[in-house]
């Protein structure tokens, strides 16, 4: 899950450079479909059998929907009109989500210090996230109201999934799931693909369109439901308090962003949620 943290607090950068020249809807086809792409190979060098009970094809069509057609187009749109910082907070707010979901369909019990790591966790992120300055102005308005149903989908993904990722496997339902999503993006993503005009990108965009198919969509997915079969949906969502620390942290290497005692004693703060957390 660390790794899986650090890969995607890459992607608020990425994806902010990115969506500034490739339009959200042919964005999210080419990434969607390049990571279809890449499991089906995947899939097809393991010698993957896709058999699953017929009670269980409706739950898979609907987390297909919410991971591509929701969760990814909507986040990019977002991010486009929006800021990393203003995603990094919303996706922070994905383990109480997820506590909450899980404890209302009765996945999980809320447990005292379970909650209580959570809480730590999130006071920790929003130290670094306010010292930064979060904009909710009307310019961005409509970026932070996707952002809202991009992390409820992300949540619900989250929890509806474990169960299927304990019968399945992490890989049969990643792949399932991506390429189902991706099938259903494309009567409208694939109107965005052929008026695009592809003469503009650089070796920086494909770079930044590999990274989101290749780094986002597939490995970091992979990683995600792996840790989802071998622990509670609360305890992995919790690393998502990881981004904007390390978000901060790729800032600092890659710009120069300095790096303020705030963020020391916030991103300390968080740790400690999470270690309360995954030992409740």
């Amino acid at each position: 899950m660390l790794v899986q943290s650090l890969i995607a607090s890459g992607t608020h950068i990425v994806a902010k450079v990115v969506v500034r020249d490739i339009e959200p809807v042919t964005l999210t086809m080419i990434r969607s479909g390049i990571a279809a792409l890449g499991l089906c190979v995947l899939g097809y060098l393991r010698r993957e059998k896709f058999h699953y009970k017929r009670e269980h094809i409706k739950s898979i069509l609907f987390l297909s929907f919410l991971v591509i057609p929701v969760n990814q187009f909507l986040f990019l749109t977002a991010i486009k009109y929006t800021t990393p910082t203003n995603a990094a907070l919303f996706y922070s707010t994905t383990p109480a989500v997820v506590i909450v979901m899980s404890t209302i369909m009765g996945k999980e019990k809320l447990q005292l210090m379970r909650g209580m790591g959570i809480m730590i966790a999130f006071i920790g992120v929003s130290l670094i996230i306010f010292e930064k300055g979060i904009d909710f102005s009307s310019e961005y308005m409509i970026g932070n109201m996707l952002l809202v149903v991009a992390v409820l989908a992300w949540a619900y993904y989250t929890v509806q999934g474990r169960s299927l990722v304990l019968e399945y496997g992490a890989f049969s339902i990643s792949i399932s799931t991506m390429v189902i999503g991706t099938l259903m993006f494309i009567p409208i993503g694939v109107i965005g693909m052929a008026q695009y005009d592809y003469s503009v990108l650089t070796i920086g965009h494909w770079g930044g369109l590999l990274y989101l198919a290749l780094g986002t969509s597939i490995v970091a997915y992979l990683i995600w439901y792996y840790a989802l079969s071998r622990t509670t949906a609360s305890k992995v969502a919790i690393f998502s308090n990881l981004q904007p620390v390390l978000t901060t942290i790729l800032a600092w290497g890659l710009i120069g962003q300095q790096i303020t005692a705030v963020f020391i004693i916030g991103g300390i703060i968080v740790i400690c949620g999470i270690v309360i957390t995954q030992y409740s």
